[in-house]
């Protein structure tokens, strides 16, 4: 008989850990209908909080810290679904590399893969060709994304709202190509996330252990996420 895996996490640890999952969201100043509607499922479902999105504000590095605690295994766990909220969209901006980085300091961690992901920071200034954009951002030698590779590869997943957000945050499949717009102006083009994304992969492996989890340990039925 399988037994249901209870959280690991307080419910202020919790709340805390998504509002730092909010501000990353917001890092670059683009937060569309489709993230709010996700963000807000999982506050009424997935994370099981009481109250709604529009009461809860992106956190600070040094309240993340505290309301986290000590344990360095929740801390880089937060930092790496942070990870995934900044690459999900296949775009890495220069404001959710900087918060990024603030978190981990606050939390006394020392990521060398963080600094691995910088090759893949957008950064319109070098060219106007959007194509060449695209392959800049998209296809960084592969040996200098190493690092975050493994260090994504290595999220063991054992709780139970942190799965279900992996599993609704990551596509079941490469989604379509789309427009990012910021008041109504196209700001940038993505192309379908699996051939943009260089670290797709990792992405899809660590929503397969979550799914794993979820159904193996917690005898939970996923046919929603698949």
């Amino acid at each position: 008989m399988i037994t249901v895996s209870q959280s690991t996490y307080t419910k202020d640890q919790i709340i805390a850990w998504l509002r730092g999952l909010l501000a990353i969201a917001w890092a670059d100043g683009h937060f569309d209908p489709e993230e709010k509607e996700l963000i807000t499922q999982l506050t009424e479902n997935e994370l099981a909080l009481d109250g709604d999105l529009e009461t809860l504000t992106p956190i600070t590095p040094v309240e993340l810290a505290v309301a986290l605690g000590e344990d360095k295994t929740t801390a880089e766990n937060f930092l790496r679904t942070g990870v995934l909220v900044a690459i999900a969209d296949g775009v890495y901006s220069e404001p959710e590399a900087i918060l990024l980085q603030a978190f981990s300091d606050a939390l006394g961690l020392k990521v060398e893969a963080l600094k691995s992901l910088e090759h893949t920071l957008y950064k319109p200034e070098i060219t106007t060709a959007e194509t060449k954009k695209t392959e800049s951002i998209a296809h960084p030698h592969p040996d200098l994304l190493q690092p975050v590779r493994v260090w994504l590869d290595g999220m063991d997943v054992k709780e139970p709202r942190v799965a279900k957000f992996i599993c609704k945050m990551v596509p079941s499949q490469c989604p379509f190509e789309r427009d990012v717009k910021l008041f109504g102006r196209k700001i940038v083009h993505i192309p379908p996330l699996c051939k943009l994304n260089p670290l797709y992969e990792q992405l899809v492996g660590l929503r397969f252990r979550a799914l794993s989890y979820l159904a193996d340990d917690c005898g939970e039925d996923i046919s929603e996420y698949i």
